[in-house]
């Protein structure tokens, strides 16, 4: 009998690809978190980061720290999610949600918004001073939600470099804001600390876009640039995952690098402004109403 052929040693990219697919893996059945449909080169490139920053030489240590200590969890988590946001960031889009969904937003007796991978919490916090100043805070609900655990904590905290207060400020005045953003913040040392009744009407919670289900009710969705970083097949389930949570004739607001155009729900909303990504939900709609 024959034995078995012999097989020419694989590419060091070969091998690199084995690793992250079994740390991908190992991820998923030893914790639940599932990477598996998040864009490969993307993925990729924040394992090889993550290998860098805990100096383990390769992915397989990182797989085997992954398995055996539970606290590294975290750490990965950290490392693979993109916990990187600015207030106000384009401030184009937040002029635009004030003058063209806040006046509808206005007719509602209660208004729930959903910012799904809320990150830091910077974009949740501008939010909240546009509501304030356009009257509406005191009748909205924010729903602020990511996977990564330790973002939702800073994101609570509300404690930012305060190197960051001068282009928030300018960011800010660009997106209407009517006062000065010093109003919002006290400062001490080389950090700011956002003023806490802005968290008045804010609920941070754990929600996974990859597995976990429609969160809430709402009548705005924002989630902006968390899409770049999936799989066609998972942009299209989130997507629709968004659908289904808005209320008939609720608004959905995306990253400016991010797009409906193709997919699968796309027919069930119209463009309220194409350029910044900022769609409203048709009567269409299957879900909630």
């Amino acid at each position: 009998m024959n034995g078995p052929a012999h097989q020419a040693p694989l590419a060091d990219a070969d091998l690199l690809d084995i690793e992250v697919e079994l740390f991908v893996r190992a991820l998923k059945l030893r914790h639940g978190y599932d990477f598996s449909q998040y864009a490969p080169a993307s993925l990729k490139r924040r394992i090889l980061q993550l290998v860098q920053s805990q100096q383990t030489g390769t992915v397989s240590e990182l797989t085997a720290r992954l398995l055996h200590e539970p606290a590294f969890l975290a750490i990965a988590l950290e490392g693979l999610s993109v916990p990187v946001s600015e207030m106000f960031r384009d401030p184009d889009v937040f002029r635009a949600l004030r003058e063209q969904v806040f006046p509808v937003l206005a007719s509602y007796p209660q208004i729930n918004i959903w910012q799904a991978g809320c990150a830091h919490g910077q974009e949740v916090y501008s939010l909240a001073i546009l509501l304030e100043e356009a009257g509406l805070y005191e009748r909205a609900q924010i729903y602020a939600t990511d996977f990564n655990e330790n973002a939702l904590h800073h994101a609570q905290e509300g404690i930012y470099p305060a190197k960051e207060a001068q282009l928030w400020s300018r960011h800010y005045l660009a997106a209407g804001g009517s006062q000065s953003l010093a109003d919002y913040y006290s400062a001490r040392y080389e950090l700011i600390k956002l003023d806490q009744r802005l968290r008045r009407h804010v609920i941070f919670a754990n929600h996974n876009l990859v597995t976990d289900e429609v969160f809430c009710e709402a009548h705005l969705v924002l989630c902006r640039n968390v899409l770049i970083y999936f799989s066609d097949p998972l942009q299209d389930r989130t997507l629709a995952l968004f659908r289904d949570s808005l209320v008939r004739g609720g608004f959905l607001c995306l990253g400016t690098r991010e797009s409906l155009d193709f997919a699968p729900s796309a027919t069930d909303f119209s463009a309220v402004n194409a350029a910044l990504r900022i769609y409203r939900l048709g009567s269409r709609n299957p879900g909630t109403g």
